[in-house]
This record gives structure tokens, sequence and C-alpha cells, in this order.
């Protein structure tokens, strides 16, 4: 655990932020050694149906995945008070919610799966790999579910560094089992989400075992689990709009991949490799974003608005200049990225143009999302939601269609930093009103108790 109400600033979000990149990393290995494996050994039109299924997947996901970053928020909330009780409570909530949710996700996913796919206008020679992929994958959900539990958690609590030893662990079992099951044994796509599932229930399991005998607060078991209406209503409080808004955006991916879907099996290939590609190199961003939103948490918590300014200060720098190093890097070394996942001439240029015209705007994407993490530790998660969903459905969508009618599949492309200056306006001129000072669980300082 990690109390960030005092210290030097910059030096925590650094250190808090560095377990999450590497957890990042190795966790969206999971996604790219799927892509590589499949593009490499199955062919363009399995890397296609893995890249579908993604967005299905994480709409189907992204709600309650939401509000397990609520109840981060309010954990960092009560940790910051130290308010212990509750703190115990809280986690014990969470879980109950995450495993009810899971059932839920899991049997609507599988039977909804073949028409989502033909809704969103799959090319037909796609649909049957990807139904098998995804109904696959979406078996597992519980344990995808009860480990980003324990992330949100330990997270909440200061600790970005446990979680990362078991998203490694993960990491090296799925690539192993990928190679295994689709390099050696010559398996099909479906093998490759067996591997996943595998990996996050060791990964999973491990987890509870270790942190059940060595953490002092968490204590996973279903024997002595309680469910605290109050608390779950403060977490869906704040996490709902932010799983609103992750719906939103998957929705939006998959409005998104519908009009890529129209340019051929080719364009559906190249934005699955693109993608990949596109969610490392942002996933910095997104973990400087995650810290910022413990340290907001603790430090409202405290009643230390001052440490919150200067943690988006150091926050913003950081997410600039890593935003400015990484466009050089993939406007450089694009094309050969993309030839790790394809051999295949027109799915590597389609895709280095994405590459090219996408990460020349890195900076607003780290820009608009270091202040959203300031507003997520806040409690503030509405407006964020409005501005996605505005940036997205209202600008980004149609957007898409108008430009893919005048310049075809790259017109897809501009459509997105289009969204995020947009994003990073609103939500720039939300954070100067001061309201999301007020959002947060905390009301009253904790009362000091002085000894004779």
């Amino acid at each position: 655990m990690k109390d960030f109400t005092s210290g030097n600033v910059t030096k925590q979000i650094l250190s808090f932020s560095a377990p999450l990149v590497l957890g990042s990393v190795f966790q969206n290995f999971y996604n790219i050694i799927d892509s590589i494996v499949v593009g490499n050994f199955l062919g363009k039109e399995a890397l296609a149906a893995v890249g579908a299924s993604f967005p299905v997947i994480f709409t189907l996901t992204s709600l309650v995945i939401g509000i397990g970053s609520g109840a981060s928020t309010v954990l960092s909330q009560y940790f910051g008070a130290k308010d212990m009780k509750n703190v115990g409570k809280t986690i014990d909530t969470i879980f109950v919610f995450l495993f009810a949710a899971a059932v839920v996700v899991t049997f609507v996913g599988i039977a909804l799966s073949g028409f989502i796919f033909r809704m969103i206008g799959l090319p037909d020679e796609i649909i049957p790999q990807s139904k098998v992929y995804m109904n696959i994958y979406l078996s597992g959900t519980f344990l995808l579910f009860g480990f980003n539990g324990v992330s949100s958690v330990l997270r909440g609590l200061g600790d970005s560094k446990t979680p990362l030893w078991f998203v490694v662990i993960a990491t090296v079992l799925n690539t192993l089992l990928d190679l295994l099951f689709v390099g050696v044994f010559g398996w099909g796509v479906g093998s490759v989400a067996v591997a996943t599932i595998l990996a996050q229930g060791f990964s999973f399991i491990g987890a509870v075992i270790y942190l059940n005998r060595t953490h002092p607060i968490i204590r996973v078991s279903i024997k002595n689990i309680r469910f605290d209406r109050g608390i779950f209503r403060s977490c869906a409080r704040i996490g709902l709009p932010t799983g609103f808004q992750q719906s939103f955006v998957s929705l939006g991916m998959m409005a998104v991949m519908g009009i890529v879907a129209g340019f051929g099996t080719d364009a559906v290939a190249a934005y699955t490799a693109a993608l990949r590609i596109d969610s490392f190199a942002k996933m910095p961003s997104v973990a400087f974003s995650s810290a910022l939103a413990t340290f907001t948490g603790q430090n409202l918590g405290a009643f230390r608005t001052d440490r919150v300014r200067q943690g988006l200060r150091s926050t913003l720098v950081i997410s600039a200049l890593y935003s400015i190093l990484v466009t050089v890097l993939i406007v450089l070394f694009g094309q050969g990225l993309m030839t790790l996942f394809s051999s295949d001439p027109a799915v590597v240029k389609i895709g280095q143009d994405y590459l090219l015209i996408v990460t020349s705007f890195y900076i607003l994407f780290s820009l608009m999302f270091s202040y959203n993490g300031l507003l997520r530790g806040a409690g503030a998660t509405f407006v964020p939601m409005l501005t996605t969903l505005f940036t997205l459905w209202l600008v980004r969508v149609p957007l898409s269609v108008w430009l893919a009618a005048k310049f075809g599949v790259n017109g897809v492309w501009w459509a997105l930093p289009v969204s995020w200056g947009l994003g990073c306006v609103i939500t720039l001129l939300y954070y100067f009103t001061g309201w999301w000072k007020n959002k947060g669980v905390v009301k009253s300082r904790p009362v000091e108790v002085v000894s004779d």
C-alpha cells in the first residue's frame, strides 16, 4: 500500500505509473501475441476474425469493468481518509458484484454473438471464426472480472506492483500456450481463446492465494464475504458513468469496425493489427491517467487539493513528453511493425496509413486522458461520459462515414484525432469550473484523536 497524501508528487506519479505501464505492456501482449500467432499461422481471415471480436467483447464487459474502476476510486478515498472499516466492506462488495455480473455477460454474449457480427456487417468468411473465438473467450469472463477486481482493489490502495507480477506470469503462459496450440498442434482460432482463459485463470487464482496469505487488508473469501448496498451505490454512482463511457467507446468501435468492414477483409485485418500497435503505444498515457486517478482520490479524501493540482501538472508534462517520443518512433518504424502481423502488402499499407495519421496526434489523446484521470479520481465521472458520448457518436462516427465516402478508408482514420481534439477542449473547460472538487465520497475531515 502507498500513501500519496505526502511526499514528492512527480516521483510518486512516476513510481506508481511504472508498474502500471509494465503491467499494461504485458497485458496487451495477450492481444498482440494472439494476433501475431493467428496472422502468421492461420492467415488474414483469422486475424480479421480475432480483431472483429474484440470490440464486441469490450462492449459486453466495459460497463462491469467501469463499476470496478468506481470501486477503486471509492477505495482510494476511504484509504486516504484512513477509514479501514469501509475499505474492507468495499473490497467484499465489488467482488460479489463482479462474479454475479460475469454470469450475465457470459450467457448474453454467447447467445447474441452471431446476431451481433451480422449486424455490424462482417464479411461472411470472417463470421464463423469470430463466433468461435468470442464464445470461447466469454466462457472465461468470471476469471477476467476476478483478476480485474483484484487489480482495481490494489490500485485503490496504492499498490501497482503486485498486479504486475501476475500479469507477467499470465502473459508468459499465454504466449507459450498460443505457440503450443497453434504453432505445434495446428489447432484453430478457438485454441487462442482457450490459451487466454487458462492464463487468466492461473493468474487470478494465484493472485487470490497470494493476497489471502500475505496482504494485511485484502481477504477474498466466499465464506465471509459481505455485500454493502450503500457502498455499492457509491461505487455505481462513480463507476457507472465510466462504465457507460467505456460502453459508448466500445459501441463506437463496433460502429467503426462496421464502416471498415465495408472495405473488405484486408481493411479489417489491417485495422486489427494497427489497433494492437496503437493500443500498445498509448498504454503509458493511460497508466499515467490511472496513477493520477488514485493520487487524486487519496488527496481529495485527505482534503489536499493543492497536491491534486501538483499531480495534474506533473502528469501533463510526463504525458506530453512521452507522446512526442512515441509519435516519432511509430512514424519511423510503423511499416516494420505492421509486417510482424502480416506479410500481405495490402494489409501492411492500410495499417501503416492508420498509424501515420493517428499517432501524429497522440499528444491530444494524452492531455485528454490526464484530465480525465483527475476527474475519475475525484468521482466526477459524469462529464467525461458525456464528452465521450458527444465526441464519439456525434463527431467521430458520422465524420468517419462522411470522410470514408470522400477519401476511402483513410477518411475513417482522420475522424479519430478530430474527436480527440474536441474531447480535450471540453474536458479542460470543465476542469477549470472547479465543480469536480465536491464529487467525492468523503464529505468531512476525519476527526483527529489527540492523546493527553
